[in-house]
């Protein structure tokens, strides 16, 4: 696991040289997307390099880590929305090849995982990390095994998410996520995390033991991974890069 710490707008742009290396080697890479506040700043470096002609995604595939189950993918909540709105209407991808799991048919959802398979397999997955550890929306607990699934969302994942919709009773109870193991069969992770709110789990996942009760410490094994992280995120870590 390779730790790199630096302030909220390098770790921007350093996570966004990987996906310049990653497209200037394979054009036709596939990509894990992610959501929520942290990938932000990154999808804003991707749309400037985008538009500056220093990387392309015209060839590239995405598939989303996640969707909230009952959205419909223009709702302005849903996953699909945010990525439309974030990064795929503002850059060079097709359209037809950017994948958000649905929230609408979730009777088969491992049939995600074959469509990953499919298109070759995720050469590099974007992660965020939830104050309790979970990646994706899997909750501590999670099998180690998990394929794409339906989750029950915690209370505390909810009232987090909350900010986003007019009231918690608006936040849907149910998501639809890559499991642990979808996640782990990427080639390569990319995980940030900014803030003082992140910097105890943080601790947790990078320099404790490997639990499904924090499903970020799997991680820990992974052979390719980058973690990149502000200094208020990395305040507790005992060995800072």
């Amino acid at each position: 696991m390779k730790i790199i710490i630096d302030t909220t707008e390098n770790v921007a742009k350093r996570a966004a040289q990987l996906y310049v290396d990653l497209l200037s080697r394979n054009p036709q890479a596939v990509l894990g997307g992610a959501t929520g506040s942290t990938p932000i700043p990154l999808y804003k470096e991707l749309i400037k390099l985008n538009k500056e002609g220093v990387i392309s995604f015209k060839d590239a595939k995405s598939f989303n880590l996640d969707e909230y189950v009952g959205l419909e993918g223009t709702h302005d909540q849903s996953y699909r929305y945010f990525m439309n709105d974030n990064l795929f209407n503002h850059i060079d991808i097709k359209m037809e090849n950017t994948h958000v799991p649905s929230g609408i048919d979730i009777s088969e959802p491992e049939k995600y995982d074959a469509e990953i398979q499919a298109a070759g397999g995720i050469d590099m997955q974007l992660l965020g990390i939830g104050v309790d550890g979970h990646i994706g929306f899997n909750e501590p607990g999670t099998p180690w095994d998990s394929l794409t699934h339906v989750v029950e969302l915690e209370q505390n994942t909810r009232e987090v998410n909350a900010r986003f919709f007019n009231s918690i009773d608006e936040v849907p109870t149910h998501a639809v996520t890559m499991g642990i193991k979808t996640v782990m069969n990427a080639r390569s992770i990319i995980l940030i995390a900014t803030g003082s709110s992140k910097a105890e789990i943080v601790k947790k996942f990078i320099e404790g033991p490997v639990t499904t009760e924090v499903p970020a410490s799997i991680l820990q094994l992974h052979p390719f991974v980058t973690v990149f992280l502000d200094h208020e995120a990395a305040a507790l870590l005992e060995k800072q890069a």
